[in-house]
């Protein structure tokens, strides 16, 4: 990683230019959940300090090239106010003379970059604009690392760069799960559809020792092996890709985990009426939506002498008791695990941090990350532009 923190940057008397993600809910007006802005403090605070002044850069919602009153950042200034417990001046049409007008010891929060289609273009004239504004480029986005924005990667060609103390510690915790693990690795990979992690899987075979398949997406593997599924959600068009997946596991000596038992219904519904099979025992009219506890003690087992664990998407449909067994289960013992040191474990994507979040593990997982789309597309193994850009 040749990336640089603000601990290799000269910040006093300078004008920091700082990616963040505060992207919140909001309704009515308010924020409803400050959670990502709560996270960029460390890094605004450090700036402070350190003699320089932060310059917020950001966005809020889909505006689509156009302002939208609606998804003014001036709506998260009061939320930000309050994280950093100190005064936040909006500037809607920012220029260097009005910032350097400012204290040095002013954060100053930028209208939304998206409010110009030349943000999503990577325009190379915004990006020299906002260049313009600021001495230093600081991203503290991972969350929208993926994309090759101005705000995230032209302007980050323009001026000295360096991670934010989030992007640091995202992209340290990262390097630890598939970068650079200490082995063995286990990847927990779930959700409805096989179509949308293809890529996923297909990295992930020839990085980690064993690969745990859950949720709708374990029914399209049980079905390519000539199993009935029933009613379950299912991809049978893609039981050509699950078998060269499977292949490719085998030929990589990483195990493949699908469900060794299954919990079926007739009703996809809360307190459904549910039974404990074989996974070659579905009945013709039910439905397949979680996996049973012997599937889960075999994770145990696995979990119980690996050193790192990565976390994407949950084994069963957990927003609906009581489907949100195995899921709950073995987040647990990976919490547990955690907690006596005796595991590494990263989770992120958000059906994933939901999961973990109602399972109550997730305060004890070594990281979690909110990124999303970004988390997905590192696991995947393609390159970030957003850190890429701090690279070079």
């Amino acid at each position: 990683m040749g990336w640089k923190t603000l601990d290799d940057m000269e910040l006093a008397g300078k004008r920091v230019l700082v990616r963040v993600d505060i992207n919140v809910p909001v309704e009515d007006g308010h924020v409803t959940d400050s959670t990502r802005i709560d996270r960029i403090v460390p890094t605004v605070t450090d700036i402070l300090t350190a003699g320089g002044t932060p310059i917020l850069l950001a966005h809020l919602g889909r505006p689509k090239g156009k302002p939208v009153p609606e998804m003014s950042l001036r709506i998260v200034q009061p939320a930000l106010e309050s994280a950093l417990g100190r005064a936040v001046h909006f500037i809607e049409r920012p220029s260097r003379d009005a910032i350097d007008a400012l204290p040095m010891d002013t954060v100053v929060l930028v209208e939304n970059t998206r409010f110009t289609d030349m943000e999503e273009k990577n325009d190379p004239m915004m990006a020299k604009f906002l260049a313009s504004l600021g001495d230093i480029y600081c991203n503290d986005a991972f969350s929208a690392a993926h994309r090759a924005h101005a705000s995230t990667e032209g302007v980050a060609h323009l001026l000295p760069n360096c991670a934010g103390r989030l992007m640091a510690e995202e992209l340290a915790a990262l390097d630890a799960a598939l970068g650079n693990p200490v082995r063995p690795v286990v990847a927990v990979v779930g959700g409805a559809k096989v179509s949308t992690k293809l890529d996923l899987l297909g990295n992930l075979v020839s990085k980690v020792d064993h690969l745990v398949i859950g949720g709708g997406m374990a029914n399209t593997f049980l079905a390519a092996q000539g199993i009935d599924v029933g009613k379950s959600l299912c991809e049978h068009d893609l039981a050509d890709t699950a078998r060269a997946i499977l292949q490719k596991a085998k030929a990589a000596g990483c195990e493949i985990i699908l469900p060794r038992d299954i919990v079926v219904a007739r009703e996809f519904k809360a307190g459904a009426a549910s039974e404990t099979l074989s996974p070659d025992a579905c009945p013709a009219d039910a439905m397949i939506l979680d996996a049973g506890p012997a599937t889960v003690a075999y994770i145990e087992t696995v979990l119980s002498s690996a050193k790192t664990l990565i976390w994407n998407g949950p084994l069963g449909a957990f927003e609906i008791p009581p489907f949100n067994a195995a899921t709950n289960a073995a987040a647990a013992v990976a919490a547990t695990l955690t907690k006596a040191g005796k595991l590494t474990s990263v989770a992120g994507g958000g059906d994933t941090v939901a999961a973990l979040n109602a399972a109550g593990a997730a305060a004890d997982f070594t990281y979690i990350s909110t990124a999303g789309g970004a988390f997905l597309e590192w696991m995947e193994g393609k390159d970030l532009p957003g850190v890429a850009a701090l690279n070079g």
